[in-house]
């Protein structure tokens, strides 16, 4: 996962999770992981709340619906456990994520101005998304 994570985050400005951190991650209660060797997605169910932590598509396969399918994928897994509101949190520059999600039904909930500093870069708002499981 952690080599999937790198290379999907290679021309991002958002740094990719180590090998310990998957491990340290899915080791949590409620934490979980679909996906295969081209795409993935890890989230977490607390109580009847959703979050996706991350997503990730090798850079070869991106524009070929991996990433919708992971959406589903984890989506189903959290109703499944219980959840009926997913959440999420995505950088306000990332347009390739943004369209994703929208098309995906979340809509914008809130927004942490310049929550991203990133060395070298300008900041970026986090925004946090969410939508409703149970229709």
């Amino acid at each position: 996962m952690a080599a999937l994570h790198a290379l999907a985050f290679a021309r991002s400005p958002a740094r990719p999770w180590s090998e310990a951190e998957f491990r340290d991650l899915l080791g949590t209660t409620g934490t979980y992981a679909v996906g295969h060797a081209e795409a993935f997605a890890v989230a977490r169910v607390i109580a009847d709340e959703a979050e996706l932590l991350t997503i990730a598509t090798h850079p070869s396969r991106r524009r070929m619906g991996l990433a919708r399918s992971m959406m589903t994928v984890w989506q189903r897994e959290a109703i499944a456990r219980g959840a009926t509101r997913a959440f999420l949190e995505v950088a306000a520059d990332n347009l390739a994520a943004l369209r994703l999600y929208h098309a995906c039904g979340y809509t914008e909930v809130g927004r942490r101005k310049n929550y991203y500093q990133r060395p070298g870069a300008t900041s970026a708002d986090a925004l946090t998304m969410s939508r409703d499981l149970s229709n």
